[in-house]
C-alpha cells in the first residue's frame, strides 16, 4: 500500500473524502479494454441504461465511471482514479487487463466482479487463461461466466443426438460478435462431422444464389443457422422448394428469443434451439417499460433487441446486485456515514460480503447462479429444443413442438423417445394452463380440478387422445412486448412449449394474430369491478351507537337532576300535595311525589305511555313541562338519527361504475398483469394517444388553408383522454401479479382498492368471500375459448367436441357443478341492502333489553316473596315471645316503620323482650297505659291470622 507523502496530503485526502460523504456519491467503476469495439458498442450501453434504472433506488447518488485499460495501465495508476469507488465491474477480455484488475482489487479490497468470456466454458474442468493468476485471499473478487457461454455449451449435449450424418455448413450473421464466437469450438467437437462456416445471405437474390450453391454445387445439405430469427425466416422462405423435396436438414441455434412463425413459409423441417426465460421474474419487461416511459428509446435511440435479452438480463442482474449492496452498506454504516473505498486507507474501508447479494434471488430471469468453484459462478440458462414441421400439401397442419429441455444441472431431458421423432407422429399433447378457480384449481397433491379440467376430460374421451397438463411459470395469461414476443400462457403456446392452452382465456384480436381459437365454450364474459363491501360491522346494541357516550351520560344526568328537583319542590312547596292534603282532599287523583315517584314520573314521561298525573304545585309543573320539552327533542332527534344511522351504509358506496372510478383519485384501481383487462386499458390509451396525434398533425399541417386549420383549432381537447388518465393512474398504483394479490389489496388498502378483471373471476371472488362485491355492469364482453398452436390439426376436432358437449347440455351441467354446487362457496349473512327492513343483527339488542328487564323483574318478585315471608315470620315470633301481661301496644304494625312522618320512628320502638329488665318494664308500663278493658281485644287481634 502506498503511504501518503506528507501530513498536508493526508489532510487534503481526508477533506476530499469528507466532501464525498457530503454529496453522497457512490461510484461503480466499469473497466474495459481500450479499443474493444464489442465492449463499447454492445456492452457499455446496456450498463449505462441499467445504471439509470437503479441509480434512484439507493440513498446515495450512484455514478457509473468508465475506465479504459491500456496495455501499460497499472493498478497503482487506477488507485488514483478510484478514490471514491464502491464496486469494480470488469468486462475486460485481455489477460493482462484482467490481471491488472486483480491487482487493483488486492490493493483496494474493493468488491470486484470480473465477467469471463475469453475461452470455451464447460461445466466440469473449466480453467481460466493460464496467464491470469486468480486471487486466493480476496473473498469479494467474483468471476461470472457470461450466460452466452453457458448457452453455447449446450451444443455438446444436444447435437450428438441429432443423428447428423453429413458435414455441417454454418450460416451465421452478427448475432454473436466475431470476437465472441466460442460456439465454433463446440460445433467443432461434434464427432465425425466437418464444419464449414459461411456468412448468411440476407437479400432474396443472394439467398437464392446461396441455396443453389450449397445444394447443387457443393452438395451441402445439413445447415446450422447461428443468426437472428428474422434472418432465418427470410432464408427458409426462399428455400421452400428444396425443403419440400427433402434436400435440406436444418438446425437453428440462436439466442434470439423470438420463436419461428413465418406465415409465408409453407414448408419447414428444422430443429430450433434457443434459450428460454424461467418466467419467474419479469426483469426485462420492467426494464423495457422504464425505457419507454422515460423516452430513452426515442431520445437516445436505445432499445432491447430480441437477441440481446439474454445478455441484457445478465447485466441487469449485476447492476441490481451492486445497487442493493451499496444500499445495504449505507444502511449498515449509516451512523458514521459510508466510507468510500480507496487505496490509501485500507483500515477505513467498510465492506460486506458481496456474494449473498448475487445469490439472494433464487431464480433470475435466465436461471439461478451456481458456484462452480470458489469465487466462480455461472447462470444455469434453460435451453429448449423445438421441432418445426410444415408441408405444402397440408396447409392446415403446422407443428412447433418442444422435444427436449436442457440445463447444466439436469442435462438434456427428452420428452419423447427420440429427439428426431416427427411431430405429426406424436399423439401425446402438452396443455398449458393457469390457476383461476372455478375453471382451473390446484389441489395440495398437485393435481388439477375445475370446470375446464372436466371439460377437457370429456373432449379427450371423444377424441381418444392423451395429454399432460402443466401450469404456466409466471401465472399470467401473457402480454406482448415491443418486439412482438409473448410471455405467460400465450408465450408457451406461441413458442411451441404447449400444444393447447386451457383456461378462462378470452378471445381477442391481438391474440388471434399469433394463435388459433376453437369455438367458445363459455358465454360472453365482460370486465367489471371488484371492491370491498362498505357495510358497517354488525352490533346487537347498534341502537346505542346513535348517540355518543357523553350524550348518554348527559341524558342520564339530566334525568337524575330533574327527578331530584321535582322531589325537592314537592317537599318544600306549600302548594304541593304532600304539604297541603286538606286542599286537595276532594281531587280524584291524589299523587304524592316521593323520590321514587319522581324517578318513575320522569322515566315514563319519555315514553308514549306518559308520566301520569303532574305535580300540584306550579314550580313542579314548570319542571315537568321543561322535562317534557327536553324529552320530546331528545326522542325526536334519536328517532331521526336512528333511521339515518341504520341506512347510511347504503349511501356510503361512492363508486358505482367505471366512470366513477375514473373521476376520483382516492381509491386505487388496476387489473392484474398479463390479463385481458390490462390489454384492454393499455390499448384504449394507445388509441386515444393515436387520435390525439392525428388531430395535432392535422391542426398543425401548414399545407392546409388558414380557414381549415382554424376549424381544427379548439380550446378543449376534442378526443376523450379518459383511458389515458386511467392507464397512467393504474401504472402509478401498480398492477397486482395475481388475482390473490388483487384480493388482498382490496381487503387491506387503507384508502380502498378496486380490482378490474373478468366478471367470472370477480363473481367467484364474491362467491368465496362475503366481504366482496361486484360493482357496475360488464363492459368489453368477450367469449372464452381454448387456444391451440397456429395451424394445429386438432383445432377443428376440438371445436366439434365442444359443440357436441354444448348440444347435449353437458357444459351446462359442469357450470352448475362448479358455480352453484362449488365446495368453496360460502354462506353469507343477508345484507341490509337486500331488503327494506332492519336486520336482527342490528336491532337485536332491544330484545336483550326486554329480556334483561323481565329477568330483573323476576328476581325482584322472588325477593319480594321472600321478604314478605320473612316479615310474617318475625311478627309471629314477636307474638310468641311477648308476655300476656305486657302492656305493650302490639297494635303497632311493622308496616308503619319508615312509612311517613306520622309513623313511629326507630327510636320509639320497644327493644326486644329479652333485653328488657324489671326497671325498664316498670317505666314502659308507666308511659304506655293500656285500659284493662281493651286487653282482651288486643289478645284477639294477635290470635287472628288475618291480622298482619
Amino acid at each position: 500500500m502506498r503511504p501518503p507523502d506528507s501530513p498536508i496530503m493526508i489532510f487534503l485526502i481526508l477533506a476530499l473524502v469528507g466532501m464525498v460523504r457530503v454529496i453522497d456519491a457512490e461510484v461503480i467503476l466499469l473497466t474495459y479494454d481500450d479499443g474493444d469495439y464489442y465492449a463499447t458498442e454492445s456492452v457499455i450501453p446496456h450498463f449505462n441504461i441499467s445504471h439509470m434504472f437503479f441509480k434512484d433506488l439507493t440513498p446515495a447518488y450512484l455514478v457509473l465511471q468508465k475506465q479504459a485499460l491500456l496495455p501499460n495501465t497499472t493498478a497503482d495508476y487506477l488507485c488514483d482514479e478510484i478514490t471514491n469507488a464502491s464496486i469494480i465491474i470488469s468486462i475486460a477480455r485481455d489477460p493482462n487487463s484482467i490481471q491488472t484488475v486483480i491487482e487493483l482489487a488486492a490493493l483496494s479490497r474493493i468488491p470486484t466482479i470480473q465477467i469471463r468470456w475469453e475461452s470455451p466454458w464447460k461445466k466440469e474442468g473449466y480453467e481460466v487463461d493460464v496467464n491470469v493468476t486468480l486471487p486466493d485471499d480476496l473473498p469479494n473478487y467474483i468471476s461470472l461466466i457470461h450466460p452466452s457461454l453457458v448457452f453455447q455449451s449446450s451444443i455438446l449435449d444436444i447435437f450428438p443426438l441429432m443423428e447428423i450424418e453429413e458435414d455441417l455448413v454454418v450460416l451465421r450473421d452478427d448475432i454473436f460478435n466475431r470476437g465472441f464466437n466460442t460456439w465454433r469450438f463446440y460445433l467443432n467437437t461434434i464427432p465425425g462431422v466437418n464444419v464449414t462456416y459461411k456468412n448468411l445471405a440476407l437479400t432474396p437474390e443472394k439467398i437464392r444464389s446461396q441455396i443453389n450453391t450449397l445444394v447443387n454445387s457443393e452438395n451441402r445439405r445439413t445447415i446450422v443457422f447461428v443468426a437472428t430469427t428474422e434472418n432465418i425466416q427470410r432464408w427458409v422462405y426462399e428455400a421452400t422448394r428444396y425443403i419440400e423435396a427433402g434436400q435440406l436438414q436444418m438446425f437453428a441455434f440462436t439466442k434470439d428469443i423470438t420463436p419461428f412463425q413465418c406465415d409465408e413459409c409453407a414448408a419447414v423441417n428444422m430443429f430450433w434451439i434457443r434459450p428460454y426465460s424461467t418466467n419467474k421474474v419479469q426483469d426485462t419487461r420492467d426494464y423495457n417499460d422504464f425505457i419507454i416511459k422515460n423516452e430513452i428509446n426515442t431520445e437516445l435511440g436505445y432499445s432491447i433487441k430480441p437477441w440481446e435479452e439474454l445478455d441484457v438480463a445478465f447485466y441487469y442482474d449485476i447492476m441490481n446486485a451492486s445497487s442493493r449492496y451499496i444500499k445495504s452498506i449505507n444502511a449498515t454504516y449509516a451512523k458514521w456515514g459510508y466510507t468510500a473505498f480507496n487505496c490509501l486507507f485500507e483500515p477505513q474501508n467498510t465492506s460486506l460480503p458481496f456474494v449473498p447479494f448475487l445469490l439472494t434471488r433464487k431464480v433470475n430471469e435466465y436461471g439461478s447462479y451456481i458456484e462452480q468453484s470458489p469465487g466462480l459462478y455461472y447462470e444455469d440458462v434453460p435451453v429448449r429444443v423445438y421441432r418445426v414441421w410444415r408441408r405444402t400439401e397440408l396447409p392446415d397442419e403446422r407443428y412447433s413442438k418442444m422435444m427436449a429441455n436442457w440445463t447444466t444441472t439436469t442435462g438434456l431431458m427428452l420428452y419423447y423417445d427420440r429427439l428426431t421423432e416427427l411431430p405429426q407422429d406424436i399423439k401425446f399433447y402438452r396443455i398449458v394452463t393457469i390457476v383461476q378457480p372455478p375453471f382451473i384449481d390446484r389441489l395440495p397433491d398437485g393435481s388439477f380440478v375445475g370446470y375446464c379440467i372436466d371439460m377437457m376430460t370429456l373432449i379427450a374421451a371423444q377424441l381418444n387422445i392423451s395429454y399432460t397438463i402443466f401450469e404456466v411459470e409466471d401465472g399470467s395469461f401473457g402480454t406482448i412486448d415491443e418486439n412482438g414476443n409473448w410471455n405467460g400462457l400465450m408465450g408457451s403456446l406461441v413458442s411451441g412449449s404447449a400444444d393447447f392452452a386451457l383456461g378462462p382465456l378470452s378471445v381477442t384480436s391481438e391474440r388471434e394474430n399469433d394463435v388459433d381459437f376453437t369455438v367458445p365454450y363459455y358465454d360472453l364474459v365482460g370486465t367489471t369491478i371488484l371492491m370491498k363491501k362498505s357495510d358497517p360491522p354488525y352490533s346487537l346494541f347498534r341502537f346505542l351507537d346513535v348517540l355518543e357516550w357523553p350524550v348518554w351520560l348527559c341524558i342520564g344526568g339530566a334525568y337524575l337532576f330533574t327527578s331530584f328537583l321535582l322531589w325537592i319542590f314537592e317537599r318544600f312547596s306549600p302548594y304541593s300535595y304532600s304539604n297541603n292534603k286538606e286542599r286537595y282532599k276532594d281531587d280524584v287523583e291524589k299523587r304524592e311525589f316521593s323520590l321514587k315517584e319522581c324517578l318513575w314520573f320522569c322515566m315514563t314521561s319519555l315514553t308514549p305511555q306518559g308520566g301520569g298525573e303532574a305535580p300540584k304545585n306550579i314550580s313542579g309543573r314548570l319542571v315537568a313541562a321543561t322535562w317534557w320539552l327536553f324529552g320530546f327533542i331528545i326522542i325526536a332527534s334519536y328517532t331521526a338519527n336512528l333511521a339515518a344511522f341504520l341506512t347510511v351504509s347504503r349511501l356510503e358506496q361512492t363508486v358505482k361504475s367505471l366512470d366513477d372510478l375514473a373521476k376520483q383519485y382516492k381509491i386505487e384501481y388496476a387489473p392484474t398483469k398479463g390479463s385481458a383487462s390490462e390489454t384492454y386499458f393499455r390499448r384504449m390509451a394507445e388509441i386515444e394517444e393515436r387520435f390525439y396525434q392525428i388531430w395535432k398533425e392535422m391542426s398543425l399541417n401548414e399545407s392546409m388553408t388558414a380557414r381549415d386549420r382554424a376549424r381544427l383549432a379548439v380550446w378543449d381537447y376534442p378526443v376523450s383522454d379518459k383511458y389515458t388518465n386511467m392507464w397512467r393512474y393504474m401504472k402509478e398504483c401498480g398492477l397486482p401479479e395475481t388475482i390473490e394479490d388483487a384480493i388482498q389489496r382490496v381487503f387491506n388498502a387503507p384508502d380502498g382498492f378496486a380490482y378490474i378483471g373478468d366478471a367470472t373471476e370477480i363473481k367467484y371472488a364474491t362467491l368465496t368471500h362475503c366481504n366482496l362485491q361486484q360493482i357496475g355492469t360488464e363492459f368489453s364482453r368477450k367469449p372464452f375459448a381454448m387456444a391451440v398452436h397456429p395451424g394445429h390439426p386438432l383445432k377443428n376436432d376440438i371445436s366439434i367436441a365442444i359443440l357436441y358437449l354444448m348440444n347435449n347440455r353437458k357444459l351446462e351441467t359442469l357450470r352448475d357443478r362448479w358455480w352453484n354446487d362449488n365446495p368453496n362457496k360460502v354462506k353469507c349473512r343477508a345484507s341490509e341492502d337486500d331488503g327494506e327492513g332492519i336486520s336482527i343483527d342490528n336491532i337485536g339488542g332491544v330484545f336483550i333489553v326486554i329480556a334483561s328487564g323481565m329477568i330483573a323483574a323476576l328476581v325482584i318478585c322472588i325477593f319480594e316473596k321472600y321478604y314478605h315471608k320473612r316479615r310474617a315470620y318475625l311478627v309471629s315470633r314477636r307474638k310468641k315471645h311477648t308476655p300476656a301481661s305486657s302492656p305493650v301496644d302490639s297494635s303497632i304494625e311493622l308496616d308503619q316503620i319508615d312509612s311517613g312522618k306520622d309513623s313511629i320512628s326507630h327510636a320509639s320502638l320497644p327493644p326486644p323482650f329479652s333485653s328488657i329488665d324489671g326497671t325498664t318494664l316498670t317505666k314502659r308500663r308507666g308511659s304506655h297505659i293500656v285500659e284493662e278493658g281493651k286487653r282482651e281485644e288486643m289478645d284477639r287481634r294477635y290470635d287472628n291470622p288475618a291480622f298482619e
